[in-house]
């Protein structure tokens, strides 16, 4: 099964492995969207849509539901103690 953006859960991490360079939007590479840096779901609107993330070079920024479907990611597990 495949792991997305969109199913973070609000406060977890992940690392962007994969997406279809043409379906994200430019302006997402330009703030830090790219493979190998960390995401964090910071917040979900009220009706789910849009999601906002900091990315690991401190950009905040707001996608959609449709656009977080696309980017790959791979959870961050943390330790509880």
């Amino acid at each position: 099964m495949r792991t997305t953006i969109q199913s973070l859960k609000k406060g977890e991490k992940a690392i962007i492995k994969d997406f279809d360079i043409d379906i994200v939007p430019l302006k997402l590479l330009e703030m830090g969207c790219l493979p190998g840096n960390m995401v964090e779901l910071l917040q979900i609107a009220p009706f789910g849509d849009p999601l906002y993330l900091n990315i690991n070079n401190g950009s905040h920024v707001a996608i959609r539901v449709e656009t977080a479907r696309e980017i790959e990611v791979e959870i961050i597990k943390t330790n509880l103690w």
